[in-house]
């Protein structure tokens, strides 16, 4: 059988380690779990709140998958229009870089004034965090094919879905793969600040929420496992889009031999 590679078993090594050391120091120095809990009682913590916690860790998966995929459309459309219209560009590319650039904590509270529902002003915060890169990407992309192939193209009198198919679409791919690993995390960041920044209470609420709840309440344990399920879903959502990148590139992984 053969062992595993370092890639693997090098970063496991140094996790546990950091894990080992954190609760030898907590245990050894006596710190009390107000100040800082040991990684085993954030552990129990979670078992113990698994019920309400998990219904907040479903509600915050919602969101930021929901913001995604929104961000993959709208990203992908509009990248698609500025490439095909300058003009188009030059008229509304400015209004995303402003929405980029404008930090979503100042824009919740205006969201939340103008809509109804909490759950679709959540959702539109965490996709006014994910969707730029997504169409900035696709954008330099469909704009990164060779001249060449271009006048190739033009040569042979392909129709427009040909260029699109064949030389455009397969040119812009590795880049929107990398934006779309940006905005995975993004939609993650977006749908947690957006609920700080809402203050939500009840039922239908997020990690964020639970997070609140807890820090008000001083119960430090519990905001430690809220933020290690927040955690997850991050690395979760990047594991998941790295092994589609994977797969969509697999020529281009396996002539660089990763």
């Amino acid at each position: 059988m053969k062992p595993p590679p370092a890639r693997i078993w090098l970063p496991t090594l140094v996790f546990c380690t950091a894990l080992g050391s954190w609760e030898a120091t907590v245990r050894l120095a006596g710190i009390p779990h107000y100040i800082l809990p040991a990684p085993s009682l954030i552990l129990t913590t979670l078992w113990a709140n698994l019920d309400s916690l998990a219904l907040s860790w479903l509600f915050t998966i919602k969101i930021t998958v929901g913001a995604l995929v929104l961000a993959i459309f709208s990203g992908i459309l509009l990248g698609a229009l500025f490439a095909l219209s300058r003009t188009l560009e030059l008229a509304l590319f400015p209004f995303a870089v402003v929405l980029q650039v404008t930090p979503i904590v100042a824009i919740a509270p205006l969201i939340l004034i103008y809509v109804d529902s909490t759950t679709a002003a959540l959702l539109i915060c965490a996709w006014i965090v994910a969707f730029f890169p997504i169409l900035s990407n696709t954008l330099i992309g469909l704009r990164a094919a060779d001249p060449g192939l271009k006048d190739l193209f033009r040569l042979y009198r392909a129709s427009p879905w040909q260029r699109l198919r064949w030389l455009l679409v397969p040119t812009a791919l590795p880049y929107f793969i990398a934006g779309l690993k940006i905005s995975g995390g993004l939609a993650l960041i977006g749908a947690v600040v957006a609920e700080f920044a809402a203050g939500a209470a009840g039922r239908e609420t997020g990690l964020a929420s639970r997070i609140l709840e807890a820090s008000f309440r001083t119960e430090i344990p519990k905001m430690y496992a809220a933020l290690l399920l927040i955690a997850l879903t991050g690395v979760a959502i990047f594991l998941l889009l790295d092994l589609l990148a994977r797969l969509l590139l697999r020529r281009r992984y396996a002539a660089s031999g990763h």
